[in-house]
């Protein structure tokens, strides 16, 4: 039963936070995208492995949720906007994102089964899938990486668990 239940909520969840995302005023959410972004890219920032991206701009869609925004780098700072003419666009589930960012799935595997959709300038996308790749977990503060664990293992466990069909037989009602 706990399965069942882990499992729906994996799958139905994120439609659930869709209407609360869309009510936060975007400037809310860019702190917090630009904080979870220099948490993540502060040390290849600093260490000037996202050059590729300055001056141009990734578009990222959380499709299920609802949440989208636009990233680059200017003036050596990481920076998010609700929109700017993406050079690149990726887009993908949350759950798929959330897999990607624990490690638990690679992007190649998600873009080749188009659960991870990729649209624009073919290098730009490259740098960045790339870059996805050479994230250290080890980088990410503690609380956060302990966060991000278990919800991977609770995604990939969800994911894992084929809900229950209920079955009928003829004659019998519904």
């Amino acid at each position: 039963m706990l399965n069942t239940l882990r499992s729906r909520l994996v799958r139905s969840g994120p439609s659930l936070l869709k209407t609360p995302v869309k009510m936060v005023p975007f400037t809310l959410k860019r702190q917090v995208l630009e904080q979870l972004l220099h948490w993540q890219l502060g040390k290849a920032l600093a260490e000037g492995e996202l050059e590729f991206l300055e001056g141009r701009w990734l578009s990222i869609t959380v499709r299920d949720i609802g949440l989208s925004w636009c990233t680059s780098v200017e003036n050596e700072r990481l920076v998010v906007r609700e929109t700017a003419p993406a050079d690149v666009s990726f887009s993908a589930d949350a759950s798929d994102l959330l897999m990607i960012a624990a490690r638990k799935q690679d992007p190649d595997t998600l873009f080749f089964q188009r659960r991870l959709i990729i649209e624009g300038d073919t290098e730009l996308g490259l740098y960045v899938k790339n870059l996805m790749d050479t994230i250290e977990l080890d980088a990410m503060p503690k609380p956060l990486r302990f966060m991000l664990m278990q919800m991977a293992d609770f995604v990939e466990a969800g994911m894992k668990t084929a809900p229950a069909t209920q079955t009928t037989s003829v004659g019998e009602a519904c």
